[in-house]
């Protein structure tokens, strides 16, 4: 494919991407369909299904993106082995992204992990002991804050939330 086509192709996907984010704000998933978005981005429902299997498959690789961004915040981190337990450039990164974050939570991001929890740094703290439920607790409890903090326009700044997240896990 030549140079002209794989623009034209990323051109395409990231208006889809942006008008199906524009919707899923006002709509549910089901309630959205190709057409709807074919005709808000001026595209055919071809160049829609050259992309993408179905809505369903376009809100996949939306959450998908959004696992992808995370890991590169952390790549340095993830190369070296590394856990620096840096929420604060997370919490800066959603604050630039907002609507990105907020349409992954209504498409239940939930059920996927933000960030990756150190069971080995928490068995330190807790032992071997029920660590797989101390785990849920700590990914229920961040991704439930991080939702209130978005739904509310992210007033509190970001380095007042790794502060919340600081006190409430006791900086361990």
């Amino acid at each position: 494919m030549n140079v002209k086509n794989n623009k034209r192709k990323r051109e395409s996907k990231e208006r889809i991407t942006k008008i199906f984010i524009e919707l899923i704000q006002d709509k549910e998933l089901s309630e959205i369909s190709v057409t709807d978005i074919c005709k808000k981005a001026n595209l055919n429902r071809a160049t829609f299904y050259a992309n993408y299997l179905d809505i369903y498959d376009l809100a996949d690789k939306v959450l998908d993106d959004l696992t992808q961004q995370v890991a590169e915040l952390y790549q340095e981190d993830i190369s070296q082995g590394y856990n620096s337990n840096d929420y604060l450039r997370l919490f800066k990164h959603m604050k630039d992204n907002q609507l990105f974050y907020k349409t992954c939570f209504k498409l239940g991001i939930g059920e996927r992990p933000i960030i990756q929890y150190d069971v080995d740094a928490a068995k330190k703290y807790f032992g071997e002991k029920n660590i797989m439920y101390h785990a849920e607790f700590f990914r229920g409890g961040f991704n439930r804050i991080v939702k209130i903090w978005l739904e509310n326009g992210c007033q509190e700044s970001p380095e007042d939330m790794v502060e919340i997240i600081h006190s409430e896990y006791q900086g361990r």
